[in-house]
């Protein structure tokens, strides 16, 4: 293989693949990414087996070939070249030469034959969405995955595509996510789950310039195209919770509260939340405003928030980082809180988005807070 590129196209198109690149694999291969000519342009992969990353860039081709180059390695050399057009040599043996105006390096590769191929999806799209409005999707949701481990369909999200809409779902037991909006459906509904770690690969790749993401699904693996960039991934098999069933239908008490000042007040009572147990915050709603506190060994904290209040008062708890989470991804002036009693979840939606909504249990109060 002999081709020419340009730094800066193949440092980006190396960050993108990196993502699907395990450092933790106990097969060397995978450490690797696979480098190839394509149609007479340049082809670079990533796989983890979970996860596959491949984006295709412009280049000269002089000798069509393939090798498998150490990752970080290929990264930082190409990250440290000059702003200039490099050259990519590799002989029959795998040995790679890269060169750049007065540098030159010379590497080992891997054969192409030992590297697996990723899972054929069949890539004549169903679903297209708008870029930004995928990006936005996860955004405000994916923080609310689990972390355990024991609980692997929970790490993942539910996207589920019913006519011309879209939402995507996420809940860990304590909080739960929904996005809603519009797609391009061309065949049918559908309900999968895609891992966390995709989505939030998606997110990080997708600059918002793109116009749309097209997507596809076997039973077993989604493919996301962007652009130059194609992403495939292995679902996650199993049942999800009906979501529909634990967010409560009614409640007696509504607040509207200013989303910035709501989220600076919580963020100082988090300071002393954060040296307690389990970074609780005490919201008391009577007429006219929300008073927050938080109690903990080195001190308290008080806060007071002018509000609009629709029904009775309340007392209730909140893990602090919870409610953050998801302040901070909410794009609205103000946001109404929903509640029944202080031991019922409490809803939370953007006064102005029907189309997320945001879900956060409460924690007991005990007699000493």
């Amino acid at each position: 293989m002999n081709i020419i590129c340009h730094q800066k196209e193949l440092s980006q198109a190396i960050g993108v693949v990196q993502k699907a690149v395990s450092s933790k694999t106990t097969m060397p291969i995978l450490k690797g990414i696979l480098v190839e000519t394509a149609h007479n342009r340049l082809k670079l992969t990533g796989n983890d087996l979970e996860l596959g990353i491949e984006t295709i860039i412009d280049s000269q081709v002089i000798r069509d070939g393939s090798v498998v180059i150490d990752s970080r390695l290929f990264g930082e050399i190409v990250r440290k070249l000059p702003d200039s057009y490099i050259e990519i040599d590799c002989d029959e043996k795998n040995n790679v030469v890269i060169k750049c105006e007065h540098s030159e390096f010379k590497i080992m590769g891997y054969s192409q034959t030992e590297y697996p191929q990723l899972p054929d999806v069949d890539d004549n799209f169903n679903y297209e969405i708008n870029a930004h409005c995928l990006k936005n999707m996860i955004r405000q949701t994916v923080f609310a995955i689990s972390q355990d481990e024991t609980k692997p369909l929970l790490m993942g999200e539910l996207i589920e595509i019913d006519g011309a809409d879209i939402s995507i779902v996420a809940l860990d037991g304590y909080r739960l996510a929904i996005k809603k909006a519009g797609i391009e459906n061309n065949i049918g509904n559908i309900n999968v789950i895609v891992p966390g770690k995709t989505l939030s690969e998606i997110n990080r790749i997708v600059s918002g310039e793109e116009k749309n993401i097209k997507m596809a699904f076997t039973q077993k693996h989604a493919l996301f195209s962007i652009e130059n960039t194609r992403i495939i991934t292995r679902l996650l098999e199993g049942e999800f919770i009906n979501y529909k069933q634990i967010i409560p239908k009614e409640s007696r008490i509504k607040v509207t509260v200013n989303t910035k000042n709501l989220q600076n007040s919580i963020e100082r009572a988090s300071l002393l939340a954060r040296e307690g147990k389990n970074n609780l915050i005490k919201f008391s709603i009577t007429d006219g405003l929300m008073i927050i506190t938080s109690n903990s060994e080195v001190g308290n904290v008080y806060e007071e928030l002018p509000i609009n209040l629709e029904g009775g008062n309340i007392e209730i708890a909140f893990n602090s980082r919870y409610m953050l989470e998801a302040l901070k991804v909410m794009e609205c002036d103000s946001i109404v809180m929903n509640f029944d009693t202080n031991l019922s979840p409490c809803t939370i939606n953007p006064q102005e988005d029907t189309g997320y909504t945001y879900m956060i249990l409460p924690v007991r109060i005990s007699a000493g807070n």
